[in-house]
């Protein structure tokens, strides 16, 4: 085994620097745990609960129907539900038959909709029945694919409710090939060109959720962690949150919107000790009005995802509970593949380290081929087996990203002598202003320690002499203010003159993504559009 990986040294004594890759399809995970531990409770769905054996059960029963009206390994069954019980049982379901669930967002409108169900040759759609009347705008499809109510009032012949009161009759075992076998199509959020269908495979979660558990196995109890359900289950930090809680026979408290009123409440009623989020969600707590020192008091840990968490959004956290927050890095394309051993010493700002069996190194972004030295920027790449078969049906876009086995992300990234990583931001987000490189996190660090701002977004807008412009979208904090010449003076004073943006935006709100973050995207897509009026 090379030995030339830093990070090695950080790994907990317990912890090997390769873990076994699980054999069998993941629906094992809920097997196992039902096996072990039958009465715990392993979803909470606002007044109702699950048990284990009883998840099980519906899951089977489900399974049953489904085959008996032709479902088979192969079938590709598009998902469109929230958080919730329902969307549990037929996630479970289809990996027990060896399907391919096909993630669709709840607040897709018909065109979205379209695109995905036409992509991926979706054969069977599941949801609540208001969201069916959405396939009356999708052309042809609606006739190709066998739909099915998730609807507890719904009298519908196919119907979830209804297929759970049949007789569940045995059917023959599905053999899953982990490595070939695709478990899910996960949509990327096409926020930079055409939604992509990310191939994971059973062997891709499977193994991620045991290379995940590994930091933490020391320090969770089996069974009896309650996770907050905060994060979208059609987005993949949602299923790597569901896949941890079931492993380790948690309960998975299923939020099916996030509301920051309702969230808190949920913490306070149900007292979860994991707390999977976002930069957003961990702000928006910290923001109400309301929130109290014992609200907090329950959390072991957080994990945080998809976007980089502000130095003083972590330290404000800190301040208000004993549960450390740890930075992960990862994406639909490779799940989790760096994070910080529960129990370390985390190192504000980084991403953590490599979890087992992952290997990443920053390499140069002109050729991807030369590897940076240390505390240099260059775009992040990664190897292991929780990575990508590829994206369905497009081989151009699968040998851009994956070459000789590494995954090319697209995120600009440093590594220390230490071998912790550091997300500077997107290869496609640098701003290149007069000649210089220009990272956006770096000065929206800067500005979040602004006493008066809540929420900022850096990106370049076009400029005939300096090629682009930095500007500063800005949602100020309730019942502060600053203005322009304030925010301008304060980045001066930490920030090289030609990183300080020259364009100030005072905003009510930032758009953002469906699991809260931040769409600089689309702020550079309205910009365009005024500047071509």
């Amino acid at each position: 085994m090379k030995m030339d990986k830093p990070w090695y040294k950080f790994y907990p004594k317990s912890l090997l620097k390769e873990v076994d890759v699980p054999q069998g399809g993941l629906f094992t995970v809920l097997e196992e745990s039902a096996s072990n531990y039958p009465d715990a409770i392993a979803v909470m769905d606002s007044e109702r609960e699950f048990t284990y054996a009883q998840l099980r059960l519906a899951v089977e029963t489900f399974s049953s129907a489904l085959y008996k009206r032709g479902f088979r390994k192969g079938d590709r069954m598009a998902i469109m539900l929230p958080n919730s019980i329902e969307y549990i049982i037929s996630y479970f379901t289809i990996l027990r038959l060896g399907g391919v669930i096909c993630q669709v967002n709840p607040m897709y409108q018909p065109m979205e909709l379209e695109y995905i169900l036409k992509d991926s040759d979706a054969t069977w759609f599941i949801s609540e029945k208001e969201q069916q009347q959405k396939l009356n705008g999708v052309g042809d499809v609606k006739d190709q694919i066998y739909i099915i109510s998730a609807d507890q009032k719904s009298e519908d012949e196919d119907d979830l409710y209804r297929w759970l009161e049949e007789d569940n009759e045995n059917i023959p075992p599905t053999v899953i090939d982990p490595m070939e076998d695709v478990a899910l199509l996960q949509y990327t959020g096409g926020t930079t060109g055409r939604s992509k269908g990310v191939m994971l495979t059973h062997a891709n979660l499977f193994i991620n959720v045991h290379q995940a558990a590994s930091f933490q196995k020391d320090y969770i109890d089996i069974p009896g962690e309650r996770s907050l359900g905060l994060s979208p289950l059609f987005h993949i930090a949602g299923i790597v949150g569901l896949n941890s809680s079931i492993l380790n026979g948690g309960t998975y408290i299923a939020i099916r919107r996030f509301r920051v009123d309702q969230a808190l409440e949920t913490i306070r009623k149900y007292r979860p000790t994991i707390f999977p989020g976002v930069p957003t969600i961990f702000l928006a707590l910290l923001r109400h009005p309301r929130l109290k020192q014992d609200d907090l008091s329950s959390l072991k840990f957080c994990a945080c995802g998809t976007a980089p968490l502000s130095i003083e959004t972590f330290r404000e956290f800190q301040s208000k509970t004993d549960a450390q927050i740890y930075e992960t890095f990862g994406m639909s394309e490779t799940l989790i593949t760096h994070r910080s051993p529960v129990g370390v010493e985390i190192k504000e700002g980084s991403v953590g380290i490599p979890l087992p069996n992952t290997d990443a190194k920053i390499v140069d972004l002109a050729t991807g081929l030369t590897e940076m030295p240390v505390g240099e920027p260059g775009e992040l790449i990664i190897k292991g087996p929780q990575v990508m078969k590829g994206y369905w049906k497009n081989e151009d876009e699968t040998k851009n990203a994956l070459r000789d086995g590494w995954m090319y992300t697209g995120d600009i990234a440093t590594m220390d002598e230490e071998g912790y990583f550091f997300i500077v931001g997107r290869k496609k987000d640098m701003i290149i202003a007069g000649g210089y490189n220009i990272y956006p996190t770096e000065i929206e660090e800067v500005l979040y320690r602004h006493p008066a701002i809540s929420e900022v977004c850096i990106y370049g807008v076009p400029d005939a002499y300096r090629g682009e412009t930095v500007k500063a979208a800005i949602v100020l904090r309730d019942g502060h203010e600053a203005t322009r010449e304030e925010i301008t003076d304060w980045c001066n004073q930490y920030l090289a003159r030609y990183k300080v943006p020259r364009l100030i935006e005072f905003k009510t709100e930032l758009p953002k993504t469906a699991v809260g973050k931040i769409l600089r995207r689309q702020l550079i897509k309205e910009e365009k559009a005024r500047m071509d009026v």
